[in-house]
């Protein structure tokens, strides 16, 4: 049978994915995309989406319990079942229906089955009944397959068949214990939210000497404080040494202190690795399972001939969804400009400031109880790259309308500012709401805002946004 040609041919229906072959289209191309799952990828049915459901409906509950006069006729307890119901319909039941209509409407072709490159711009894609599809593209193939849970080396570990971030957002039901391995975004997410759907024994097991190691320090301990309070038992500076799943179906750990946990499921929330290492990459020099480079286009740079390209988390640049689009709109406009020969100006406009989008410029919720927001440098981060810069921090409570939010409002905010610039490079913010103040941030941070300018940016009162003023006269203005 003769390979079925297109213009780009995506491998992974992610968001990435999805948005790649979409700006491709708009340039005027033809593109497929080759999914083995479900269209939509991680996000939709596994991640972003159904673990933000999750926590929406505890986080909606402690915010109404915060604010007297609204507390007393919210003086129930949460709905879990309704709040797992309302979960699943966020992640579509995990079905991808919906998907493949925004597929069709978008005039992208899809292919279901695992795809494998097989040469030079030749990808064949296996579907479930061992049926082999042959795809060719005239201009690209784009690799958007992200990442997929890592398991770290511990003996027993994969025996006992744990919990990954999977298993975490989609569980019918609240075990009694959960031991979780890890203290980043995954494990303290899924820490908030299955303590507060029901899991009266959560113990959070972070081998690193905080939580939440990439924001700045005081996040980390703010939520650890938190966690405390609710009952979430933190260790610091734990490593795991053995897992065993025992006869009662139970899950017991052994420390490197001796010390033995036993819970009745054990979530790893360790780490990513990138899923390509059943790819095809060999066929074109390329290392099976290896994160892939690429250049300001997303183009993977060891490739000859400019036909390859990786976006989204498997090129390893920034974890995160929406950074993945950000790439995949990039990738999918560069690709129609050289394939039309029009100019090349998302790369060219992308290269000059790269580093004010996924290198220096990040922007990152997470939805714990307190969140935590952060875009930019930490300090400590802005110290090693050299930079002359001024910390700057202020109690997010003392803001007027963060007092009316919540009664007893506690936050923090940073401000970290390049003295040599005058223009802030990194902004933390930890407290209740925060995720919705985060683009104000990246804004100054992207757009470089002269802190001068920036002061006549007035916040409108009484809103939490007046933190933004308070962070000015603090520096000085």
């Amino acid at each position: 049978m003769a390979a079925r040609t297109y213009d780009v041919i995506v491998i992974g229906a992610g968001p990435t994915g999805e948005n790649v072959a979409d700006r491709a289209v708009r340039g005027g191309l033809s593109a497929v995309v080759v999914e083995a799952e479900l269209v939509g990828g991680e996000c939709s049915f596994w991640a972003c989406m159904p673990s933000k459901a999750l926590l929406r409906s505890p986080q909606a509950l402690a915010a109404a319990q915060a604010v007297d006069g609204a507390s007393q006729g919210a003086a129930g307890r949460l709905d879990v079942a309704a709040t797992l119901a309302r979960r699943d319909a966020f992640a579509s039941h995990w079905k991808d229906d919906g998907q493949v209509r925004w597929l069709d409407g978008a005039h992208i072709d899809l292919v279901r089955g695992h795809g494998r490159l097989t040469g030079e711009r030749q990808v064949a894609v296996t579907a479930s009944d061992g049926t082999t599809v042959e795809l060719m593209a005239r201009h690209a193939v784009v690799i958007a397959t992200g990442t997929r849970a890592a398991l770290p080396p511990i003996p027993g570990l994969a025996d006992v068949r744990p919990w990954t971030s999977r298993e975490a957002t989609s569980a019918k039901a609240a075990p009694r214990r959960l031991l979780i391995l890890g203290g980043g975004v995954v494990a303290c997410e899924m820490a908030t939210a299955w303590h507060a759907l029901g899991t009266p024994e959560v113990t959070v097991l972070q081998r690193a000497a905080r939580l939440i190691p990439g924001t700045e320090p005081f996040a980390g301990e703010m939520l650890a404080a938190s966690f405390q309070t609710k009952g979430i038992t933190v260790r610091l500076n734990a490593e795991t040494t053995h897992a065993t799943r025992r006869a009662d179906g139970s899950v017991e750990i052994t420390l490197a202190d001796g010390t033995s946990l036993v819970a009745d499921e054990l979530l790893v929330a360790t780490g990513r690795t990138p899923s390509t290492d059943d790819l095809g990459l060999d066929t074109v020099g390329l290392k099976p399972g290896s994160w892939l480079a690429v250049d300001a286009s997303q183009r993977v740079t060891v490739i000859a001939g400019g036909w390859l390209y990786a976006a989204g988390d498997v090129n390893h640049r920034a974890l995160l969804t929406h950074m993945g689009k950000y790439q995949a709109r990039v990738c999918g406009d560069v690709i129609a400009a050289r394939a039309t020969g029009k100019p090349d100006t998302s790369a060219t406009a992308w290269s000059k400031h790269a580093d004010s989008a996924d290198d220096r410029a990040v922007p990152q919720v997470i939805f714990t109880d307190p969140e935590i927001a952060a875009v930019g440098l930490s300090e400590a981060d802005a110290r090693r790259l050299g930079l002359r810069i001024r910390a700057v921090d202020y109690e997010i409570g003392h803001v007027a309308g963060a007092s009316l939010y919540a009664d007893g409002y506690a936050g923090r905010a940073r401000m970290v500012v390049d003295e040599d610039r005058r223009v802030i490079v990194g902004v933390t913010l930890v407290g209740p709401a925060v995720g919705e103040m985060i683009h104000a941030a990246t804004i100054a941070v992207v757009g470089e805002v002269p802190l001068e300018r920036l002061w006549h940016a007035v916040p409108s009162y009484p809103t939490i946004g007046e933190l933004w003023l308070r962070l000015l006269e603090t520096y000085g203005l």
